[in-house]
């Protein structure tokens, strides 16, 4: 077998790996059969199954429990995230063109919410501001503002440029900053956006 269909092999035992877990509505904590099963179920080889787990281990899908079996796990960008940025952030206009980046993500995301937020969803974003540790304030603030867009695409995209900037950069602003985020949401002023992330 060449190495293209080893790949085209590999790539469909993905596929059906993630429709079986699609078509089992399977959640963070609950049990993947074991690869026997699989193998039997999906009608593939054991050495397919085992590789295509491993990929799914490694980006941070699943995880491997000794002596209990394969688990399903909350997605987490950052795990693939450290795996790659060594190789990836080497060059230092990488590193500010991936800042730069995420700033127009953040900039984008409040702008479409401007005048858009109901009371529910702004006494969130003040809880958020007063309650979470500086050190987590910037990713849960604007992971609470891109799931309220309802743009999963671009959630994804500034999951994993965050992830990256976020092993380079030293990403706190003062609380001050959030809270004035937090008016302009409410106020709906462009210009104001524009300052805050360009000043």
């Amino acid at each position: 077998m060449t190495r293209a269909q080893k790949g085209k092999v590999y790539e469909g035992v993905l596929d059906q790996l993630k429709s079986y877990i699609e078509y089992h509505h399977l959640k963070p904590g609950d049990k993947l059969p074991s690869e026997r099963e699989l193998s039997e179920q999906l009608n593939v080889g054991r050495s397919s199954i085992r590789e295509a787990l491993r990929a799914m281990e490694l980006l941070g899908l699943i995880e491997t429990r000794r002596g209990e079996g394969t688990f399903m796990r909350a997605y987490r960008p950052h795990h693939m995230v450290e795996l790659l940025s060594n190789f990836l952030l080497n060059e230092s206009r990488t590193r500010e063109e991936l800042f730069t980046a995420k700033q127009m993500l953040e900039k984008e995301v409040v702008m479409r919410l401007l005048e858009k937020l109901n009371d529910k969803d702004l006494d969130m974003i003040e809880k958020i501001i007063e309650n979470k540790e500086k050190e987590k304030l910037h990713e849960e603030f604007f992971q609470f503002l891109f799931e309220r867009s309802g743009q999963p695409l671009l959630l994804s995209m500034w999951q994993f440029i965050y992830g990256f900037t976020h092993t380079v950069h030293d990403i706190q602003y003062e609380r001050s900053w959030y809270q004035k985020v937090a008016k302009v949401l409410k106020t709906g002023d462009q210009i104001k956006v524009l300052q805050l992330f360009y000043s």
